[in-house]
């Protein structure tokens, strides 16, 4: 098979970033709340950094917003800063206190709900707007946060032509409804009842079949943070709790949103698994299911996630559906954060599934390697380990296994969409073939196909 090799420096570009879990590395993102805006997918995060020095370290440190959508069928991109602290009217000045947003449409507006330290000290935090006509904006931030609201964690209900805020954190969660404008309160909040006891935040509301749906994060004295839920039949309640959709993810804490996206039911969340600490944490998302009688099937974090890669898109083998004699490990080198496949043996493998091979235009396939010897080979096979073959590469010495090469082979044309199965081989008794990124699919006039 005639390959050809090209040797380059990736760097990870801040405008895109993959859709496995975790969905961007290039920062720290967390709150994730997810909209569908005229058929395509976007994120309102919140943002942690590292603090600065003098900065009291154990705290959250969150100076400002990014807004992400869904590009292609597994790219992020992220249209950059949409909110710092210091552009707030009414905030505190470098107060790192830019906790979990939303952003809903109404009419042929957006709007954008924020927390923030007030710079008056007249409550921990406040909640302020800015409006746009675009959902990634530019958004006019109102000069006063809403008045009669106090509190964190803006969630809002559009229902028909009506809106309401949820917010809250603490042992109890507020609702009222909002006027026409949005940036004002139509009646005065009120505690939503119904809700277990114990510390709730995070309140995110939905409607699903004529059933009012209150999410929250829900702390268990034995357990941590949970995402749980209740319904009511009006948006003000009284509540039932029904339970979990998320269990405790190693003790830290969590905060969700739920967003129906093409037809499939997804939720939103956040981990620290890309540094290891629970303040500087990074989205996810996982397929969620409502069963037949209104209630919510427990959702189990995977490192798939969700999402289609299709030509165009980097698939990161490392965030598999099931791996044989291999293993995943933090990227070595100067690779951008995150995960490769390594300890790779003669026959060991790793699954991906749902690529998106579309009308098989792709004649190109390439691979992020680094190696330290240069026998053995690594096979691209549909379904199963011994599937359909649709590309090989040879196995290249690249100075290292933290030195870094791109490979390129070609592949046969395939259509629809496929699982993926990469079988690595080598010499029987040796201990590694080759660590693996990703791979990617493309469509090159200029290469050979098979």
């Amino acid at each position: 098979m005639k390959r050809s090799i090209l040797l380059f420096v990736t760097c990870l570009i801040s405008a895109a970033a993959w859709a496995q879990n975790p969905l961007v590395t290039h920062m720290f993102t967390a709150d994730p709340t997810a909209r569908v805006f005229d058929g395509k997918l976007y994120v309102y995060p919140s943002h942690d950094v590292v603090p600065p020095k003098g900065f009291d370290a154990p705290r959250f440190c969150m100076p400002d917003y990014h807004i992400f959508s869904l590009e292609n069928g597994a790219t992020w991109k992220d249209h950059g800063r949409v909110l710092d602290q210091n552009e707030v009217p009414w905030g505190e000045k470098n107060g790192y206190g830019m906790w979990a947003p939303d952003c809903v449409k109404k009419g042929d507006k957006y709007y954008y709900f924020f927390p923030s330290k007030p710079k008056d000290g007249s409550s921990f935090r406040r909640i302020g707007v800015g409006v746009s006509d675009s959902p990634t904006g530019p958004f006019k931030w109102e000069k006063n946060y809403i008045k009669g609201v106090n509190g964190i964690d803006p969630g809002v209900l559009i229902d028909e032509n009506d809106a309401y805020l949820y917010f809250g954190g603490g042992h109890e969660l507020m609702v009222c409804k909002l006027k026409d404008n949005m940036v004002e309160v139509d009646s005065t909040p009120i505690k939503v009842e119904g809700l277990p006891g114990g510390y709730k935040e995070a309140a995110f509301p939905l409607k699903h079949n004529g059933l009012y749906y209150l999410t929250f994060a829900h702390v268990f004295a034995d357990e941590g943070y949970t995402i749980g839920y209740a319904t009511a039949d009006n948006p003000f309640g009284p509540f039932q709790y029904r339970g979990k959709i998320m269990d405790n993810i190693n003790t830290g804490t969590n905060h969700h949103s739920i967003v129906n996206y093409k037809g499939d039911w997804i939720l939103f969340y956040h981990y620290w698994d890309l540094s290891g600490f629970n303040k500087l944490r990074s989205m996810r998302a996982d397929y969620m299911t409502f069963k037949e009688d209104g209630t919510i099937k427990k959702v189990v974090p995977t490192l798939r996630g969700i999402g289609t890669p299709t030509l165009g898109d980097t698939i990161q083998v490392d965030r598999h559906n099931g791996i044989h004699h291999a293993k995943v490990e933090m990227v070595s080198g100067n690779e951008p954060a995150g995960w490769m496949v390594t300890e790779t043996k003669m026959m060991s493998h790793v699954r991906f599934n749902r690529v998106d091979f579309g009308t098989g235009k792709a004649n190109k396939m390439s691979a992020r390697i680094a190696c330290g010897q240069r026998v053995g080979n690594f096979e691209i096979r549909l379904g199963h380990p011994k599937g359909e073959l649709i590309a090989d590469f040879s196995v290249e010495h690249t100075g290292g296994w933290n030195q870094w090469m791109t490979l390129n082979t070609p592949m046969k044309p395939v259509k629809g969409v496929h699982d993926i199965v990469v079988v690595f081989k080598g010499e029987w008794g040796s201990d590694k073939v080759v660590n693996l990124n990703w791979l990617l699919m493309s469509d090159d006039p200029n290469f050979e196909q098979l």
